[in-house]
């Protein structure tokens, strides 16, 4: 072996677990997603590290994106940290599923926005939601529109609130003027609110599946650019990983982040990737 390429292997990095939230980092706000972002996403799964998605959206509407981005991963993060996919044969299979009881947090939400749209996500995937959440703009997918009381019925993994009449600054003070206790909250860029179970996030999530790869904490590079993203951003930094804020996030998530790269509408995503796209060891 020659010395360059002694040298080149020694600077190749070990295999990463990379997780990435879709809208917003993966995605433009209109959906759609930049070449040179899918081959970035190519690049990083043919150098040999795990890429998978850690998303606030259900499996319904985030499975379909492994295929537009040709990724197989083992396990897969949906609603916000409560629903890990694992895969099973040519598909995914519910490998853990976190629910509570979100009839309290509903009546108390319901106290302080009567008029917002509500949206329950069950142990099966199934989603009710009542007037006011408005299916095609707020991309729930498959759902049943119910009256509010059938909302808290059953335990559900996620809970998600919508106030259209409020703009992000209004809804965020709204939010913490509640007091939310018992359960795990992000507040959207727009006027949205999920709740989880209590101590349930992307990072909780993200944890159990790092564990279960059996690969080196350290190996951890997270890249997002919402409220939901601060938990694995900082549990990417406790591990002595990496977290990196899109270039459009609030101040305090890059804050969390501690290391930002540029806005989604310049491809942000891709110069992360591509830094780490030498083949592994």
């Amino acid at each position: 072996m020659s010395a360059a390429d002694a040298a080149g292997l020694e600077a190749a990095p070990d295999r990463l677990l990379i997780a990435l939230d879709v809208d917003g980092t993966l995605l433009h706000e209109d959906g759609s997603s930049s070449d040179a972002v899918k081959d970035a996403v190519a690049a990083a799964i043919a150098a040999g590290h795990e890429v998978t998605l850690a998303t606030g959206r259900s499996w319904e509407t985030a499975g379909e994106l492994l295929e537009l981005f040709g990724m197989a991963p083992e396990y897969v993060v949906c609603s916000n940290g409560a629903v890990i996919l694992q895969r099973s044969g040519d598909g995914y299979r519910r490998a853990i599923v976190e629910t509570f009881d979100a009839r309290p947090v509903l009546e108390m939400v319901r106290g302080y926005l009567p008029e917002g749209g509500y949206m329950v996500e069950k142990a099966d995937g199934k989603r009710l939601y009542t007037a006011g959440m408005d299916a095609t703009d707020w991309a729930i997918g498959q759902a049943e529109a119910v009256p509010f009381d059938e909302l808290g019925r059953e335990p559900v993994s996620r809970v998600v609130v919508v106030s259209p009449s409020h703009d992000a600054d209004e809804f965020l003070g709204i939010v913490e003027r509640m007091g939310l206790h018992k359960v795990t909250y992000a507040v959207g860029w727009a006027a949205w609110l999920d709740i989880a179970p209590e101590g349930v996030s992307k990072g909780s999530a993200l944890a159990r599946v790092i564990d279960r790869l059996g690969m080196p904490k350290d190996s951890l590079l997270v890249v997002g650019d919402g409220r939901n993203d601060v938990e694995m951003f900082q549990l990417a930094r406790e591990y002595g990983g990496r977290a990196v804020a899109m270039g459009q996030a609030p101040d305090e998530v890059k804050a969390a982040a501690g290391e930002v790269t540029e806005s989604v509408d310049d491809d942000g995503l891709a110069s992360v990737l591509l830094s780490v796209s030498t083949a592994v060891r």
